[in-house]
């Protein structure tokens, strides 16, 4: 991905160098630790038990060093969100006839909070409705590439661009109603509407990902491989298996590994927000 020397964002809320007192995520289902730790690190994690205030106990954090690869890391992450920022204002501009509010990234590392609880090395990257905001810990990218082999820069650009995905359902109203009807539904049920909001920010990620390179050229040959590889390690049926766990459909929170790489692929086709309707769709 061609990202060095372009526009940073400036929607970037920095809280590395600042320590705090933060809850843990808690109550992801029935998953296990490794499972958490997995899904946390790979913005896989269900923020639905953060929005009901489900959180576990405290996790300090106290200042900690920011590294040369941090600020690289976070450099990245900049740039890749001001790319968000053109398309989407673009793609509303075409497609939903309205302006784009785009999102702020808070970048800590260790832990820190949120109106959605805390924010932890264990909840990963995550979208919070209320605050309109992206938290996302600088560390993840190593982990990326050295437990999920979901390595490469164009892999952590798609993870940028999926929880902004998130920020442009719920702009759209879609996340809100979607997370309603989850609060009122049973387990079963809410689960099932979580993989379809889930594989929805996936089709809009394709979408990014195609205007991205029509608006600035930036894949590279392999790029597209790396997002479609990513995909797949962190399907709910792959990370289960991963982790010694029977696969359970009825639980699955966001989708199977095929299911997140056929509407990755489906986003970046198309480029119609309409081909990503996740919820009126019978086969996912």
């Amino acid at each position: 991905m061609k990202w060095q020397g372009r526009r940073r964002s400036r929607n970037i809320e920095d809280r590395r160098s600042r320590g705090s007192m933060a809850r843990g995520a808690g109550g992801i289902g029935g998953v296990g630790v490794i499972i958490v730790l997995l899904i946390g690190y790979f913005f896989g994690v269900d923020v639905t038990p953060l929005l009901n205030g489900q959180g576990g106990g405290a996790v300090q954090s106290s200042s900690a060093e920011i590294t040369p690869a941090d600020e690289r890391a976070a450099e990245f992450v900049a740039v890749t969100l001001a790319d968000t920022e053109e398309v989407w204002a673009d793609i509303f501009n075409r497609q939903v006839g309205a302006p784009y509010d785009p999102p702020t990234l808070v970048l800590f590392k260790g832990a820190t909070q949120s109106a959605c609880g805390g924010a932890s090395a264990a909840s990963g990257p995550f979208y919070c409705p209320p605050e309109e905001k992206a938290y996302l810990d600088t560390d993840f990218f190593v982990t990326m590439e050295q437990r999920l082999g979901a390595g490469g820069d164009f892999a952590a650009a798609y993870v940028v661009a999926h929880e902004v995905a998130h920020h442009v359902q719920n702009e759209l109203g879609i996340l809100g109603q979607a997370n309603l009807i989850r609060q009122q539904s049973p387990r079963a049920e809410s689960n099932a509407i979580s993989v379809r909001i889930e594989l929805q920010a996936d089709c809009y990620s394709g979408i990014w990902a195609r205007t991205a390179q029509e608006k600035f050229g930036s894949l590279e040959r392999g790029d597209i491989a790396e997002a479609m590889n990513a995909a797949a390690q962190i399907g709910d049926d792959t990370l289960a298996r991963n982790a010694g766990r029977t696969v359970q459909p009825h639980t699955f929170t966001h989708g199977t590994s095929a299911q997140r790489q056929r509407w990755f692929q489906r986003g970046f086709e198309s480029g119609d927000m309409t081909d990503c309707d996740t919820f009126s769709s019978d086969q996912l």
